[in-house]
């Protein structure tokens, strides 16, 4: 116990620069298991000690541990809990959860039978927490961790506290709220940076050696998280990595499942569930009609695209146009708060209600559908610059 309390404190002094992150603010922390979930290198680490940095900086109560130390191959996550109760402790904070093999039954039994613990973990995007899982089902609090939004990035590099706006705010009151962003700092002057190397906050530590990180992380979600958790066998990852480049090397599409399925040499059935895997896993987003729900997702989906830009320049560099930087940029910063599907007369359809195109500064609002322009820093009527919806978390 003191040799976790001894990495607790010294991690806690870290020097490291960390961004705000907003969904901090969010976060309901009083619930007893809380799950904070996210692609590799978005910052759950960070997250995590920023939190104990913030509302338990001196308390010897709190304790962080992460499961990748060989300790918890022979002691149980329960029994370790326990005995940390019973010396007056009460939030366990527990640092990627998937290293772990009984993770599910054990969270539950430290649910019945400490209740004076609180438990706090990170996990893959990909681990199933409650779905289907009776264990902790209507139990944890799941919440998204995900990369930087454009805000967040701006604020960092500019030095500024910008807020947040909602949806519709934006829509609402577009040209106020880019005034005032304007008359302080040129957003379009960091947009095409953030396109390409924002995205994930490790860019701070060295943004010459960003890309080559972001492979890694692609790679080990790839060879390792989807893998474990959907119980693919090792001689099929190529067909998966195969899939991944063939997908950013044409997204934004309309997937042929069948041509698909011969260029990897698998089944349609295969291509459907690895679909599904690269999704889960924040590789790529589908867009549906009906806005991918539960009854979508074993339907071929109508677009595919990278789940953000920074994937397309690290996995298919030569697919980095304009229009479909932008789109991906659109799903990604509106998509993870609102529901997106496939408008029949525009490029989306926000919450089944708001259609909207995207592209360029020549790009016009006509009747009821809305404009996300990009190189524009205000815009008018229903032409909104695209860069502010960046400002939505």
């Amino acid at each position: 116990m003191e040799f976790f309390q001894q990495i607790h404190k010294s991690l806690l002094i870290s020097p490291k620069e960390t961004i705000k992150r907003e969904l901090m603010d969010q976060i309901d922390w009083s619930q007893r298991l809380i799950c904070i979930k996210g692609f590799r290198g978005v910052g759950k680490t960070t997250f995590l000690l920023d939190y104990i940095r913030k509302y338990h900086p001196e308390s010897n109560d709190v304790l962080y541990i992460n499961l990748n130390n060989f300790y918890f191959t022979k002691r149980k996550i329960s029994s370790f809990a326990d005995e940390f109760a019973k010396r007056g402790g009460k939030i366990l904070v527990l640092d990627q959860i998937q290293k772990y093999p009984d993770w599910s039954e054990d969270l539950r039994k430290c649910v019945d039978e400490i209740p004076e613990i609180q438990i706090i973990f990170s996990s893959s995007p990909v681990l199933r927490i409650t779905e289907g899982n009776p264990d902790l089902e209507g139990i944890a609090k799941i919440y998204h961790l995900e990369g930087l939004s454009f805000r967040e990035y701006l604020n960092h590099l500019a030095g500024k506290s910008f807020r947040t706006y909602s949806f519709e705010e934006i829509l609402s009151d577009h040209i106020s709220i880019a005034q005032e962003i304007v008359a302080e700092v040129r957003p379009l002057a960091f947009f095409d940076e953030y396109l390409k190397n924002g995205y994930f906050p490790y860019y701070m530590d060295d943004p010459n050696f960003y890309t080559n990180r972001l492979l890694k992380n692609i790679n080990l979600a790839l060879e390792i998280d989807v893998p474990y958790i959907n119980q693919i066998e090792f001689k099929y990852l190529s067909k998966l990595r195969k899939l991944l480049h063939l997908l950013a090397s044409e997204t934004p599409f309309t997937p042929n499942v069948s041509k698909l399925a011969g260029s990897i040499e698998t089944s349609r059935a295969t291509v459907m569930n690895y679909l599904k895997y690269l999704k889960n896993a924040k590789l790529i987003n589908l867009l549906y009609t009906n806005g991918g729900g539960d009854d979508d997702q074993m339907k071929k989906p109508d677009k595919v695209y990278m789940h953000n830009t920074n994937l397309l320049h690290a996995i298919a560099p030569d697919n980095t146009d304009n229009l479909t930087m932008r789109q991906t940029f659109f799903y990604n910063q509106v998509g993870y708060k609102r529901k997106l599907s496939k408008s029949p007369i525009a490029d989306f359809c926000v919450d089944g209600k708001y259609q909207f195109n995207v592209g360029g500064r020549k790009l016009l609002a006509e009747g009821d559908i809305y404009a996300a322009s990009d190189v524009i820093e205000i815009g008018q009527g229903k032409k909104i610059p695209l860069w502010l919806f960046g400002f939505l978390y």
